[in-house]
This record gives structure tokens, C-alpha cells and sequence, in this order.
């Protein structure tokens, strides 16, 4: 007599109570397995889509993003971010709300605030959109619907509703304008108006 035979012979010496006992028992064994069985295909089916976002994702979040550039001792520019994200594929990290300094010779030669901007990791552009304010050295101000930085060497390109204001004794509006390299001077392009008043 196999094992399967005399269980089915001690389970006909039960009484009826004992069959419900059994039935009720298997139920739950029954029951427990399968929610064990289905947990762990769940669980790893979760954990192998985890696997594979975290394997696709190419954006970081981020509060209080805060971009430098040193070199040799000498630093370029610093940039703070109120929050925005960072593309590892692209190298590209985008900031809501920044503000910063660049430097010429470790000292702060132009300050802005924009509503957005971008730095590219590769190309060390920083693009400034959106209502974007910079002051010179010389107390210089500036606003621009889009401000392009492309390093310590290069010329800044302002663009869009350029308005440029110097104290008491400039103002001028122009379709672009051209930080020279080193911030000491700019020009106007395209369609301009100037406003030179007199010192009193």
C-alpha cells in the first residue's frame, strides 16, 4: 500500500468534524501557497522593471544644484540652481530659477538671475532663458530673453528685448547684444535705440 493509498484510508476512519478540519486546513495551505508563489513573481517582476528604469533613466532630480568651473587655481563662473534636472546621456543639466557669478582674474565681473538656464557639460556653454538680468563690474545692467555664455574667452551673446541700462546716463534697446570677452564693453545690434543723458 503506497503512501497515497493510506491516506485515503485514514481519511474515511475520520469523523465529519475532522474532514471539515482538513478541508479547512488544506484550504489555507492551499491558499498561503499560492499567495507565495504569486508575491514572489510580483516581487520580481518589480524588482526586474526597477532594474531596467534605473537602467533606461537618463534624468537626475535635483534641489539646490550648484555648478562651479576651476581651473589651474583660476575660477570661471559658479552657478546656483533653485532645483532642475541633470541628462547623464546628454551632459545636459537644467536650472530653474539661477543665479551666478563669472569671474575675470577670481574676481566677479558679471552676476545674473534668470528664470531658467542650461549648462552643457560638453560644449561648457551656459544658456541663460527667460527674463534673465545681469549686471556688469561697472554697474552695468541687462536684460535679454536669451543669454548664451561660452567661456571666459569668448564674447556673451544677449538676445531678445535687449535693454541696457547704466546708471543715469544710458539706456538702450536693441535686438542683440555683444559682451566683449573680459565684460569691460558690449555692442548693439539690429534694430537699436539709444538714450545718453547728461550728468548733472
Amino acid at each position: 500500500m503506497n503512501y497515497f493509498e493510506r491516506a485515503i484510508k485514514n481519511y474515511k476512519k475520520l469523523n465529519k468534524k475532522r474532514k471539515i478540519y482538513f478541508f479547512v486546513i488544506l484550504a489555507i495551505v492551499i491558499i498561503m501557497g499560492w499567495a507565495f508563489i504569486s508575491a514572489g513573481v510580483i516581487t520580481g517582476n518589480f524588482n526586474r522593471a526597477q532594474v531596467k528604469n534605473n537602467a533606461d533613466s537618463q534624468k537626475v532630480n535635483a534641489n539646490g544644484i550648484i555648478i562651479t568651473e576651476t581651473k589651474n587655481g583660476t575660477k570661471y563662473f559658479e552657478i546656483y540652481g533653485e532645483n532642475g534636472n541633470y541628462n547623464n546621456q546628454e551632459k545636459i543639466a537644467i536650472l530653474n530659477n539661477p543665479v551666478g557669478n563669472f569671474y575675470k582674474n577670481n574676481e566677479v565681473s558679471m552676476s545674473f538671475q534668470s528664470s531658467k538656464g542650461s549648462y552643457n557639460e560638453k560644449t561648457r556653454v551656459i544658456t541663460l532663458y527667460d527674463h534673465t538680468y545681469i549686471v556688469l563690474k561697472d554697474e552695468t545692467s541687462l536684460e535679454a530673453d536669451r543669454v548664451v555664455w561660452s567661456g571666459a574667452d569668448q564674447d556673451t551673446i544677449a538676445e531678445g528685448n535687449v535693454k541696457i541700462k547704466k546708471g543715469k546716463e544710458l539706456a538702450a534697446y536693441a535686438d542683440k547684444c555683444i559682451i566683449k570677452a573680459g565684460y569691460d564693453s558690449f555692442k548693439i545690434i539690429g534694430n537699436t535705440k539709444t538714450q545718453i543723458f547728461e550728468k548733472k
